[in-house]
């Protein structure tokens, strides 16, 4: 019996192994990860990607594409059957409807399965004929990657880390001033656990609403069905000097390594670590408008999320990938369509700026990174306008209003970003509250009505040239 059961597993080995082989030469798979800071624009990004890939007219920059390679595009059943698919279809119709509207955000991971059947090109082009490349496109919010910071920090220094942030910014003022009255060697109560942990929410909340992209915990402002669990009830808070065992200290501490061990690592080691190429997708116009505060706030982040790319260098990253690591990081610098043409040279100098730092001190292992500015649905049409004997490059489209409805039609010219970003990082490192000698403007622009035609995809800035780097190179 044993050597039968033996026999039986070597054979299911080895039908892995040949499965595993003739998928990586025959039919390759090549899963991205998607993912983006609070109102980059994730799900439309996705939508219109996948939309263009099934209908290839406006994708000149796929190198496959304008060759003519790509013979089929289809959607097929996702390999994971216990993440739920991402519903592509209700995302376009809300895009194409006759009264377009964006649609509603992703909340928790979500995949999707695109097929290409290719042609080969160069010396196979003559041996073979084409061939199925499967693209499995992973759906998470930018919050979990940003939790991969926390993974080798103990309560401790998140707590004097976060403290110091808080202090810094007025919106902290009120979970400080409850603070106060809380001494952590006392004994505790889950009353006080929660009142906290709801005020720490609440000035993570107000962080993102005034522009900031370091707000983590990400499950906090994402808790899904985890919604009032121990494990997402806690807050920072100092240290006595001899914690009780059964102090309020202590519990906090249990609570923050539970949050670690059963929501953050099996995030990592099921879906992260599984990722081959990457794109993250930043409002980086949002935080320009925001002021410098939330540019410093965003040039840390990017360099917490280059973080989660270096295995080499963490100890729990090097557990998880056991030797996997991401091929390509693409950041890109989203509503590019609320600028005018002119102006997106701009838009990727300022975030190759953001990534410069961290990317010249980390260890990529070989990764390829890159930066640009997109659209991945234009809503808005460009214009010149004179104003007071200027000429202004404006854009113009249907304004948004504050509760979702759509507004009235304008234009309007948001500023012209400096030709260098220097001057944009250096204000935002300096401390400085607001810009000392611009005022960069944005507007929110509702979806354009789309005009269906045969083999054109949504249209859009760029989202080609980001398809040609996350998949080109494979098809």
């Amino acid at each position: 019996m044993g050597i039968s059961n033996l026999a039986d597993g070597l054979a299911r080995g080895a039908e892995r192994l040949t499965g595993t082989v003739s998928g990586a030469f025959f039919e390759p798979v090549i899963r991205i990860g998607v993912t983006g800071l609070a109102r980059a624009g994730k799900t439309v990004f996705i939508t219109s990607l996948v939309a263009n890939l099934l209908e290839r007219g406006r994708m000149p920059g796929l190198a496959a594409a304008a060759e003519g390679r790509i013979d089929a595009a289809f959607l097929q059943p996702q390999p994971d059957d216990t993440v739920p698919r991402f519903e592509f279809e209700r995302h376009l119709d809300a895009l194409t409807a006759p009264t377009p509207r964006w649609p509603e955000s992703t909340r928790t991971i979500s995949e999707l399965r695109l097929s290409l059947r290719v042609r080969p090109t160069g010396l196979l082009a003559g041996f073979s004929g084409p061939r199925t490349v499967h693209v499995d496109i992973v759906d998470y919010p930018g919050e979990w990657l940003l939790d991969l910071a926390l993974m080798d920090k103990s309560y401790a220094d998140w707590c004097e880390a976060t403290l110091y942030l808080m202090k810094r910014r007025e919106i902290g003022a009120p979970y400080l001033a409850r603070l106060a009255d809380e001494d952590g060697a006392e004994s505790w109560d889950e009353p006080r656990i929660k009142a906290l942990a709801d005020s720490f929410t609440a000035y993570l909340e107000a962080a993102r609403d005034k522009g900031l992209s370091g707000v983590a915990p990400g499950r906090f402002l994402l808790p899904g069905d985890m919604a009032g669990s121990p494990a997402l009830t806690f807050a920072p808070m100092q240290k006595p000097e001899k914690p009780a065992r059964r102090g309020l200290w202590r519990e906090m501490e249990r609570r923050f390594d539970a949050y670690k061990a059963q929501i953050v690592t099996p995030f990592f080691r099921d879906h992260f670590a599984k990722i081959d190429r990457q794109i993250v997708l930043v409002d980086a116009l949002g935080a320009i408008h925001a002021g410098p505060p939330a540019v410093a706030d965003l040039q840390d982040t990017m360099a917490e999320i280059l973080g989660a790319f270096r295995p080499g260098r963490n100890a729990f990253l090097s557990r998880i990938f056991l030797g996997r690591r991401v091929e390509k990081i693409l950041f890109a610098a989203t509503k590019a369509d609320h600028l005018h043409h002119s102006q997106h040279a701009r838009l990727t100098a300022f975030m190759e700026a953001l990534t410069q730092g961290a990317r010249s001190r980390a260890d990529f292992q070989g990764a390829e990174t890159s930066a640009l500015a997109l659209a991945a649905l234009r809503a808005t049409v460009e214009e010149e306008r004179m104003h007071e004997g200027e000429t202004l490059a404006c854009v113009r489209g249907t304004l948004q209003n504050p509760d979702g409805t759509r507004g009235k039609e304008a234009a309007f010219h948001p500023g012209d970003l400096p030709e260098s970003p220097a001057s944009l990082i250096a204000a935002a490192r300096q401390g400085h509250e607001a810009w000392l000698d611009a005022d960069y403007r944005i507007m929110k622009f509702a979806p354009a009505p789309l005009v269906s035609k045969p083999g054109m995809g949504p249209p859009h800035i760029r989202l080609d040239r980001a398809a040609q780097f996350l998949i080109g190179d494979r098809l």
